[in-house]
Order: structure tokens, then C-alpha cells, then sequence
């Protein structure tokens, strides 16, 4: 099976479990699906700013100790990584709340 078609599969196993879970606590499909949007949201950007973090942290590091001068810029780019996180905290906040 190839990897696409097990990603489906996860994914249709997911949404089928969700749907239960939801069921189970008295909400609609559409506020469950919303949630686990917002879940999803709120992680993916979580997880790509941790990679870019690890990636521009490393590569920070590097520049200041050749140049330390450099300092200001590999904040600034470092600030620029975190902010990924908090625009999908924002996305979820708007899925779960509108």
C-alpha cells in the first residue's frame, strides 16, 4: 500500500472516531469537525515552528559566533519563527469561537 492511501486510511479512521466522540459528548458533526480542526491547526503550526526554531536557532548560533555583531538580526528571525505558533493558537481561538 502505498503511502498516500495510508495516510486516507489514518484519516478516515480519525474523523470516524471523532464523529463517535462527539457524538458521545452531545455535540453536532460540525462542532466536532470544527474542534478537530482547530486541533489541527493549533499543532501543525506548533510542530513547524519547532522545526523552524531548531533550524534558524542552529544556524543562529553559528552566525554570532563568527560574527557577534549579529546578535539583533538572529533574535529578530527567531521572533519571526515563534510567531508561526501564535498565528495557528489565533486560526484555532477563530475556529473554536465563530
Amino acid at each position: 500500500m502505498s503511502s498516500k492511501y495510508a495516510y486516507l486510511l489514518i484519516g478516515i479512521i480519525l474523523l470516524s472516531l471523532a464523529t463517535r466522540a462527539v457524538s458521545a459528548q452531545g455535540l453536532t458533526t460540525g462542532e466536532g469537525l470544527k474542534l478537530v480542526a482547530a486541533g489541527l491547526a493549533f499543532g501543525l503550526a506548533a510542530i513547524g515552528a519547532g522545526l523552524a526554531i531548531g533550524y534558524s536557532g542552529a544556524a543562529s548560533i553559528a552566525v554570532v559566533a563568527e560574527k557577534p555583531g549579529m546578535r539583533a538580526w538572529s533574535f529578530i528571525i527567531l521572533g519571526l519563527s515563534e510567531a508561526l505558533a501564535i498565528y495557528g493558537l489565533v486560526i484555532a481561538f477563530l475556529l473554536i469561537f465563530t
